[in-house]
C-alpha cells in the first residue's frame, strides 16, 4: 500500500503567497465604491498624502478599505493559528478557540458593554470583549484542573458548559435591551469588519504579533504532544505547563480577534484542517501556512459579505458559516474514507 505524496512546502508557500496577494488586491479594489487597478497602484505609490489621484478614491482606500483589509488579515491569521494550537494540544481536528469558551466569553464582554453603554467610549466594546475572552479562558482552565492536572476531556466539557452559560447571558441581555442595542448586539455577535478603523487595527496588531511570536516555540512540542501526554512526559515535556501556556496564547489570539470583529465561525476550525490534509501533522510548517491561508479565507469571506447584496452588507460570521459548514462536512467525509486525515 502506497501513501499519498505530500506537496513540496516551497510550492505550497508560493501558492499561498500568490493567493494572498491576489485576494488582498481584489479586496482593496472591490466594494460599493470600485477603484480601478491602475488607480489603486498609483494610490499605493503616492502614499497617504493626497496628490494627483481622485480625492474620493484616495480617501476610500486609506481611510476605509486598507484598515478593513489589514484587520481581516490579522484576525484571520490569528484565528487560524489559534485553531492549530487548539487542535495540537487537544489532539483533535475538531477543536477550535470556541472549544474553551474564548469566543463566547468575548461575546459576553462585548454584549454587556453595549447594554451598559460602554459602546459610547472609544474602543469600549473591544476592550470589554478582550477582557471577557481572557477571563473565560482562565475560568475554563481553573475549573478543569484536578489534583494539579488537566484532562483534555474535562477541558472540552468545561468549555461547552461555559459556552452554554455565555449563550444564556447573551439571550438575557438581548431580552432587556432596547431596539438600538439589540441591533448592535446582533450585528456584532454575527461578526463584521464594517467598523474597522486604524485605531482598532493599532490595538489588535500588537496582541496578534505577541501571540504569533509565542507560537513559534510550540511547533516541536506540539509534535511531541501528538504522541499522547504520557509519552510526551517521558520525552521530557512538561505537559501541564505547556498546555497552560498554549491555552493562554490561544486566549490572547482569539480574544483580540473576536474583540475586533465579533464572532467569526469556522476559520479557526476549517483552515488548520485543510492545511493538515495538505502538509501532514508537523507543526513547523502548519502554523505559518495556516496563518496565511486564514488571512486569505477571511479576506474572501469579507469580500463576499460586501458584494453579494451590495450596497447592503452581510454579517461576516454568516458568510463564513454558510461556506465553512458544508465544506467542513465534505472534508470530514473525505477524511473518514481515507482514515488518515489527522494522524
Amino acid at each position: 500500500m502506497t501513501t499519498a505524496r505530500r506537496p513540496n512546502i516551497s510550492a505550497v508557500g508560493v501558492f499561498l503567497a500568490a493567493l494572498f496577494v491576489m485576494t488582498a488586491l481584489l479586496s482593496l479594489a472591490t466594494g460599493a465604491f470600485r477603484i480601478p487597478l491602475g488607480d489603486l497602484f498609483r494610490i499605493i505609490a503616492e502614499g497617504p498624502s493626497r496628490d494627483t489621484v481622485d480625492a474620493i478614491s484616495h480617501d476610500v482606500f486609506w481611510q476605509v478599505r486598507l484598515p478593513r483589509v489589514v484587520l481581516a488579515v490579522v484576525v484571520g491569521a490569528s484565528l487560524a493559528v489559534a485553531g492549530v494550537i487548539m487542535q495540537g494540544i487537544f489532539r483533535n481536528p475538531l477543536a477550535e478557540p470556541a472549544t474553551v469558551g474564548v469566543s463566547a466569553g468575548a461575546a459576553v464582554g462585548a454584549v454587556i458593554a453595549i447594554i451598559v453603554g460602554l459602546n459610547q467610549l472609544p474602543l469600549g466594546v473591544q476592550v470589554a470583549a478582550f477582557l471577557g475572552g481572557t477571563l473565560s479562558t482562565a475560568l475554563v482552565y481553573v475549573l478543569s484542573r484536578t489534583d494539579g492536572k488537566t484532562e483534555v476531556v474535562t477541558l472540552i466539557l468545561t468549555g461547552i458548559a461555559i459556552n452554554a452559560f455565555a449563550g444564556a447571558v447573551i439571550g438575557f441581555a438581548v431580552f432587556v435591551a432596547d431596539d438600538d442595542e439589540i441591533r448592535s448586539v446582533t450585528f456584532w455577535s454575527l461578526g463584521t469588519l464594517g467598523l474597522a478603523t486604524w485605531k482598532a487595527v493599532g490595538v489588535v496588531i500588537p496582541l496578534a504579533l505577541l501571540g504569533m511570536l509565542a507560537c513559534v516555540r510550540f511547533s516541536r512540542v506540539l509534535d511531541t504532544l501528538s504522541l499522547g501526554d504520557r509519552s510526551a512526559a517521558h520525552l521530557g515535556v512538561r505537559v501541564e505547563r505547556v498546555r497552560l501556556q498554549a491555552i493562554a496564547v490561544v486566549g490572547l489570539l482569539a480574544s483580540s480577534a473576536v474583540a475586533a470583529t465579533g464572532m467569526i465561525a469556522f476559520v479557526g476550525l476549517l483552515v488548520p484542517h485543510i492545511m493538515r490534509l495538505v502538509l501532514g501533522p508537523r507543526h513547523r510548517h502548519l502554523l505559518w501556512t495556516s496563518g496565511v491561508l486564514g488571512a486569505s479565507v477571511t479576506l474572501l469571506a469579507d469580500l463576499a459579505a460586501r458584494t453579494l447584496l451590495s450596497p447592503a452588507e452581510l454579517p461576516l460570521g454568516v458568510v463564513t458559516a454558510l461556506i465553512g459548514a458544508p465544506f467542513f462536512l465534505l472534508l470530514l467525509r473525505s477524511t473518514r474514507r481515507s482514515q488518515g486525515g489527522w494522524a
